[in-house]
């Protein structure tokens, strides 16, 4: 089954949540006037080629321009961040460059980062090319280690305000809420994933005590938010990190845990590695070591309302088939059950 949560988006939906075919107005054409309404006034014009990337939560594009490299421009969902989160994150992206901490900022037009045209938000990008990580290499995870202890020293110096925290609220319980009251969950299933979610919500709530959170003693900082293997670019000089678009504030780990192996001894090893560069330039709390089953089991509760408050959008039934099915619910709850039974193992340790 083609399932894989940790590519998947996550904030606090807002009022965009029920907008039909969001993205129905969004021509090529559009696109194009789009991109032009920016880079004429910069004596640059786009040449007509455009290239969709894979992006569910936006609209991505690489697209051609005269006389120079291609552009990659992302158009925002609408309703979904207001203008003060974007530009939160672009201001973040583009402190982490000005540092030489390898990432894509959004490129400057007319003192511009955010751009609207037609009604569509959008931002324009350099492209970097580059490969998927050997995570099975321990050099390659100390530099992973290094960078994104130094996105997370830059991450703490000061909070987002208009971005939302990595908590349990806005993971599980209102995830949990929404799928019940609008009915996605098949009433023959519905008792037996009820039950598991709140036996697996509870796991959680004692995950995050053990780390420090009830106590207030669990720090967050500004993420990536999503830093899986397909954020992170590799080339000939080192990684790059790309996406910011899920950065919020939340505990170190959440940056972390999504590089590890499934084997719980592999994903030892990994984190060890991840931790020896991590340490150079950030310091670690061990109590978040707690966290890191808690976190895969908010993500995957969140994973499911998302497709749910997407699934409006025509470009989610034809890409996740086989979700709100029978057996997509049944093997759920098989999966909320082995997180519970994971997070009663005891954190895992870097060896």
């Amino acid at each position: 089954m083609n399932h894989d949560p940790s590519s998947s988006p996550g904030e606090p939906f807002g009022p965009g949540d029920q907008q039909a075919a969001p993205y129905a107005r969004l021509t090529p054409e559009c696109v194009l006037d789009a991109l032009d309404s920016v880079l004429i006034p910069a004596n640059r014009r786009a040449d007509g080629r455009m290239l969709a990337l894979n992006s569910y939560e936006n609209r991505v594009y690489q697209v051609g321009v005269e006389d120079g490299p291609p552009l990659v421009a992302k158009f925002y969902r609408p309703g979904r961040w207001s203008n003060e989160a974007i530009l939160e994150e672009h201001a973040f992206v583009a402190q982490l460059a000005e540092r030489e901490i390898p990432v894509v900022p959004a490129l400057v037009f007319e003192g511009r980062t955010l751009h609207e045209f037609d009604g569509f938000r959008f931002a324009l990008f350099e492209r970097r090319g580059g490969r998927a990580p050997e995570l099975d290499r321990s050099d390659t995870l100390e530099w992973l280690g290094r960078f994104i202890g130094r996105i997370h020293a830059v991450g703490a110096t000061e909070p987002y305000r208009a971005r939302p925290t990595l908590d349990i609220e806005n993971y599980g319980y209102e995830p949990r809420a929404w799928l019940l009251e609008h009915g996605f969950v098949p009433a023959d299933v519905r008792e037996a994933w009820q039950a598991a979610v709140t036996l697996a919500l509870e796991g959680v709530e004692a995950a995050f005590e053990r780390a420090g959170a009830h106590a207030g003693e669990l720090r967050t900082l500004r993420l990536h938010g999503d830093c899986h293997p397909s954020n992170v670019l590799w080339t000939d000089d080192g990684p790059h990190f790309v996406d910011f678009d899920d950065s919020r504030m939340g505990p170190a780990i959440q940056d972390l845990w999504l590089l590890l192996p499934g084997d719980r001894a592999g994903a030892s090893r990994a984190l060890a590695d991840l931790l020896a560069g991590y340490e150079d330039f950030c310091e670690f709390e061990p109590r978040e070591l707690h966290l890191i089953e808690a976190l895969r089991t908010l993500r995957l509760i969140h994973y499911s309302a998302w497709l749910a408050r997407r699934w409006h959008d025509p470009a989610f039934p034809a890409a996740f088939p086989w979700f709100n099915t029978q057996r997509y619910w049944e093997e759920r709850i098989l999966e909320l059950r082995e997180q519970i039974g994971a997070m009663q193992e005891g954190p895992l340790w870097p060896v």
